[in-house]
């Protein structure tokens, strides 16, 4: 089964209009929300209307830019934030001093999600993958049992055997605690070469998601193009309701 999920839904506005075009095409199956954002509640009215599954895409590193945030949620968050923003490398150190501030900015968001959506996600990811931070795996901020995206999936030679390593590492730990896909690709990195064709082979025997960002012109051209559909034809789509 293939899952096309497409992130920022929420985020600001041609986000929210790349992802709702391409949903009502049947060219993605679902999307992730952010919350506290300058589109966020106008993106859960549409997502409601039209019926689209919507997971929850946490943001621990981007700037809210809403205008109804708690005070003590947005303090929470910019904290969490200076600290992953200052390196690239800081989302692999943990950090005891922020334990409860990324508690908090995650159960403000995840609060907010339910009362936009006036139910629980169907999902959780992370803006720039940051569900994986450290913070989050090793405190287990996501409750158990929920369905959660994994980190990439890499063939031998793509990446070092280190990267390799710490990323089977992460999905053994999330395997453990979580209902997870059985493979993860991004859309961005599959549309040169044969990486697409091994990806959708695998969707015929196994449950991969495919995660797009429709506002990149590349990414909304080739999602609506005639050649996707042909491409996909006889593989079973579907969304993480069905993990």
């Amino acid at each position: 089964m293939l899952i096309i999920n497409a992130d920022d839904w929420g985020g600001w506005n041609s986000a929210t209009e790349a992802a709702l075009t391409c949903f009502q095409a049947g060219r993605i199956t679902s999307a992730t929300a952010m919350v506290f954002m300058e589109d966020s509640e106008r993106a859960a009215s549409i997502a409601v209307e039209h019926g689209c599954p919507i997971g929850l895409h946490i943001n621990f590193n981007q700037p809210f830019t809403g205008s109804q945030i708690p005070a003590r949620a947005r303090e929470a968050h910019e904290r969490v934030c200076r600290f992953l923003r200052r390196s690239r490398y800081a989302q692999l150190i943990y950090h005891p001093g922020l334990r409860n501030e990324f508690r908090m900015a995650f159960e403000a968001q995840l609060e907010e999600f339910v009362r936009l959506y006036g139910r629980r996600p169907t999902h959780f990811d992370g803006h720039q993958h940051m569900h994986l931070c450290m913070n989050s795996l090793l405190d287990g901020l996501i409750p158990r049992g929920e369905k959660v995206r994994r980190s990439f999936w890499f063939w031998p030679g793509e990446k070092s055997f280190l990267n390799r390593a710490y990323r089977r590492w992460v999905n053994g730990r999330l395997e453990r605690r979580y209902a997870v896909t059985d493979h993860f690709f991004a859309l961005s990195l599959c549309l040169s070469g044969t990486r697409l064709s091994r990806v959708l082979d695998l969707a015929k025997t196994a449950t991969v998601e495919l995660m797009t960002h429709p506002e990149v012109t590349e990414e909304y051209e080739w999602l609506l193009g005639e050649a996707f559909l042909k491409i996909k034809n006889g593989i079973p789509v579907g969304d993480y309701t069905m993990v």
